[in-house]
C-alpha cells in the first residue's frame, strides 16, 4: 500500500469537488464479452458465479483507481483489493462474504467455497470487515438482466469502495452479460471505468488457461 502524495496528484481538485457532494458516485452498466469464460466454465461443470466473481476481482485489481481508497484526509493506494460479496443464505435473504483474492482461480474457489459454507446458516446480517478499506463490494442477480442498478451507500461520510454486479448471462454464439460498476467520482472517471470493463474482457479470455 501506498500513500498519494496529493500535492503532485492530478486528481486532488477532483477528488476536492466531488468529496463536497451528498452522493459523490458515479455508476455505469455496460455489456461484457464473457463467452470464453462461460464456455469454459461449462466444459469444466461449473457454475458461472465464482468464474464471475474471480474475473471480476482480477479486473479491478488492474485498473490503479479501483485500488485507490479515501482514508480520512489520506488517499490511500492498495497493492491488491480482494471481494466481499453477498450469498444467498436460508430464508432468501443474504449475508456477506470476504476472501482474499488469488490469481489462481483454483485457489479462489477454494476460499470461496469454504467463506460460502461458513455463512449459509446464518441469518443475522453482519457488515463484513468494517475496519478494512481493501475491499471490493461485489453482488450477483442471476436472475435477471440488468439495465440500471443503484447501491444503498453511505452518506456520513460517504465511503469510497467501488460496487460492482452483475445480472444474467445471455447469448449463444456471442455469450454477453451486463455488469454494474459504482466508484467515488474523485478517484474514478468514465476512462477508468472502460478500462476496467477491457480488462473483465481480458480476464474472462485468459480463464481457461489460468484454470489448467
Amino acid at each position: 500500500m501506498r500513500i498519494i502524495d496529493q500535492t503532485t496528484w492530478p486528481r486532488r481538485s477532483h477528488l476536492r469537488l466531488f468529496s463536497s457532494y451528498a452522493i459523490p458516485y458515479t455508476s455505469l452498466v455496460a455489456p461484457v464479452d464473457v463467452t470464453p469464460l462461460v464456455r469454459a466454465a461449462r466444459a469444466r461443470g461449473l457454475g458461472l458465479f465464482k468464474p464471475l466473481l474471480w474475473a471480476a476481482s482480477r479486473a479491478a485489481n488492474r485498473v490503479p483507481e479501483l485500488r485507490q481508497r479515501i482514508r480520512g484526509a489520506e488517499v490511500v493506494e492498495h497493492d491488491v483489493v480482494h471481494p466481499s460479496y453477498t450469498t444467498l443464505a436460508e430464508g432468501d435473504v443474504f449475508n456477506y462474504c470476504t476472501v482474499t483474492f488469488a490469481e489462481a482461480p483454483a485457489a479462489f474457489f477454494a476460499a470461496v467455497d469454504a467463506e460460502t459454507a461458513r455463512v449459509a446458516g446464518v441469518t443475522d446480517l453482519v457488515p463484513d470487515a468494517p475496519h478494512r478499506d481493501d475491499l471490493l463490494f461485489m453482488s450477483s442477480i442471476p436472475w435477471r438482466r440488468i439495465t440500471a442498478l443503484t447501491h444503498p451507500v453511505p452518506l456520513d461520510p460517504p465511503d469510497s469502495f467501488p460496487r460492482i454486479a452483475w445480472g444474467r448471462v445471455h447469448g449463444d454464439d456471442r455469450v454477453e452479460v451486463d455488469v454494474g460498476l459504482s466508484a467515488h467520482h474523485g478517484l474514478v472517471d468514465g476512462v477508468h471505468m472502460a478500462r476496467f470493463y477491457a480488462a473483465l474482457e481480458e480476464a474472462a479470455a485468459a480463464f481457461e488457461e489460468a484454470a489448467q
